[in-house]
């Protein structure tokens, strides 16, 4: 547990590994079993106490409906830990850094085992947004 809290950040422009542990929100963290605390790059989510950062696109799904989507994503819920994080056992994706997001958070575009691009796949649920200000992502399809 206490390798989950000790999160470094990956440098901007890295590709790294993240094979999902746990679920915060809608838009991470996501804590790798590697080791980063990935928080996805160009979308916005519900806080979990249901509100929206004034600064940030503001979504009519949930928190909850917006983390269990990407739960869902992740291979589904395993349980939950003190913290409120839900555990998962997700597929291994493949991420590139776009470095801090504050905390110990890492940014970044990240692709499921199939080649879908997460962010993507995340508004594709319709329970996240956008963020304008943040994306360099891909044209989602």
């Amino acid at each position: 547990m206490l390798a989950l809290l000790a999160a470094s950040i990956v440098a901007s422009g890295q590709t790294f590994t993240c094979t999902p542990t746990h679920v915060w929100d809608g838009d991470g963290p996501v804590w790798c079993a590697e080791g980063p605390h990935l928080r996805i790059a160009g979308i916005a989510a519900r806080e979990m106490d249901g509100t929206c950062r004034t600064n940030q696109p503001c979504p009519d799904a949930t928190a909850i409906e917006a983390r269990d989507a990407l739960v869902q994503l992740m291979g589904g819920a395993r349980g939950t830990i003190s913290t409120g994080h839900v555990v998962v056992r997700g597929p291994r994706l493949t991420c590139r850094s776009e470095g801090s997001a504050g905390g110990n958070r890492t940014a970044a575009w990240c692709r499921l085992p199939s080649g879908a691009d997460l962010s993507c796949a995340m508004i594709k649920t319709g329970n996240v947004l956008r963020w304008d200000r943040y994306w360099k992502g891909p044209a989602c399809r």
